[in-house]
């Protein structure tokens, strides 16, 4: 597997990894590894993920 940053392309165990999973087909894949929080950050934020993404909280 490689070592690269989704993001910087940094070796992501030179630093402290994040791992980024997703459900397919009913099994986990690992989609994106990052450097660290930052990196993820960063990599959400100029790829607009976060647009029209939201979770259903129930307040009551």
């Amino acid at each position: 597997m490689s070592k690269a940053c989704t993001y910087c392309g940094s070796d992501v165990h030179a630093h402290e990894p994040v791992f980024v999973d997703e459900e397919q087909g009913g099994e986990r894949t690992t989609i994106g590894q990052f450097c660290n929080y930052a990196c993820l950050a960063r990599y959400i934020e100029e790829n607009e993920l976060e647009t029209g993404a939201c979770c259903q909280i129930d307040l009551s």
